[in-house]
């Protein structure tokens, strides 16, 4: 009973995580499914994952959906690792590396893997700031168009940001659409 369960492990493989040249990862992943084809390792090199996820990014007065890698220079692979499943990996083009400790990879575990995804795939993109607070912005559309302030929040969540409007000689805060203020 207990071969089994070894056996099943071993079709199953563990998680390592790869070292790639930055900005390279897509490359690198369609260069290892390529040589797992030619060389004949699928039924030891399962799945590689690129971990990147959906955001929002205010470019030019405009909303952008973006993806965005949450590791970059590093992709997830789902492996049996012995000698020659390692140089497969190893020796493809992009990748410099499995991360580990010495010479020797270190997988990572399920639930790691798990919370990784889960992550990735949150519903909601998010908005990429590129305010920072108590920076002076100006006010470009609505109600308090062309006035000058203060930016005193940030919410990336909802791609808000509330900023202190002097009216009346008196500090207001107002909330605004990212796509509402510009920097000076």
């Amino acid at each position: 009973m207990e071969e089994n369960t070894a056996q099943s492990d071993a079709q199953v493989g563990k998680w390592y995580v790869v070292h790639t040249q930055s900005g390279f990862e897509a490359k690198a992943k369609e260069a290892l499914e390529q040589r797992i084809k030619s060389l004949g390792f699928s039924d030891r090199i399962f799945e590689i994952i690129v971990p990147v996820r959906d955001i929002v990014i205010i470019h030019k007065g405009k909303k952008r959906a973006k993806k965005e890698k949450v590791f970059p220079g590093y992709i997830l692979v789902r492996m049996v690792l012995d000698n020659d499943s390692w140089i497969v990996v190893r020796t493809t083009q992009g990748i410099t590396g499995f991360v580990g400790a010495g010479t020797k990879p270190t997988p990572i575990s399920d639930q790691e893997v798990e919370a990784i995804m889960r992550f990735v795939e949150q519903e909601q993109p998010k908005f990429k700031a590129k305010f920072s607070v108590g920076e002076a912005v100006k006010i470009t559309d609505g109600p308090f168009s062309d006035f000058m302030g203060t930016i005193n929040a940030i919410d990336e969540e909802k791609g808000k940001v509330t900023v202190l409007v002097s009216i009346f000689g008196r500090e207001t805060p107002v909330e605004l659409d990212f796509l509402q203020v510009s920097k000076l």
